[in-house]
């Protein structure tokens, strides 16, 4: 048997917002607790929140207040706000994580890969030159070095900086 030991984990599993009690997309700005809930910036039409099971350092979404998960549901205002926010996300990844490059994209719908299909989302996912290694292929284990508290502190320092005044 293969395990890891990861206690700090525990906090995210016992989650009190049961995600079979509605939306956390919803749920989490509504709960206006940023730094609980990982939220580094808020625009008018969306947000952006750190993934609390990240496929690398720094992977964020953004995400629409809109409770869709039909992108033609979308308002054109919306989807503005959402591109203008995705550049904003990319230059503060760029300023406090150096990636090399950056995975963007979306899945709608479960068969797509959508883990929470109801409320649309765009992933931003940080990539570096080599940052695959031998875990993933021999322990079939991801390894995120960094604290998703950490990161959320230098995302949340960067976007006030750069863009909240």
């Amino acid at each position: 048997m293969k395990q890891l030991w990861a206690p700090w984990r525990m906090k995210y599993i016992l989650n009190e917002i049961d995600k079979n009690t509605g939306c956390i997309f919803c749920q989490f700005p509504k709960a206006n607790d940023d730094e609980k809930y990982l939220i580094p910036y808020r625009s008018e039409k969306c947000f952006v929140i750190l993934n609390k099971f990240p496929y690398n350092n720094g992977h964020v979404m953004v995400v629409p207040y809109q409770h869709t998960g039909d992108y033609l549901e979308l308002s054109e205002e919306v989807l503005l706000d959402m591109q203008r926010t995705i550049q904003k996300t990319i230059q503060v990844l760029n300023a406090v994580m150096h990636p090399h490059a950056l995975n963007i994209g979306m899945n709608l719908g479960r068969i797509a890969g959508a883990c929470i299909d109801d409320h649309l989302h765009y992933h931003i996912v940080p990539r570096w030159d080599g940052d695959t290694n031998f875990m993933p292929v021999i322990a079939d284990t991801k390894v995120v070095s960094e604290s998703l508290e950490d990161t959320f502190k230098k995302m949340r320092n960067e976007f006030q900086k750069l863009f909240q005044k």
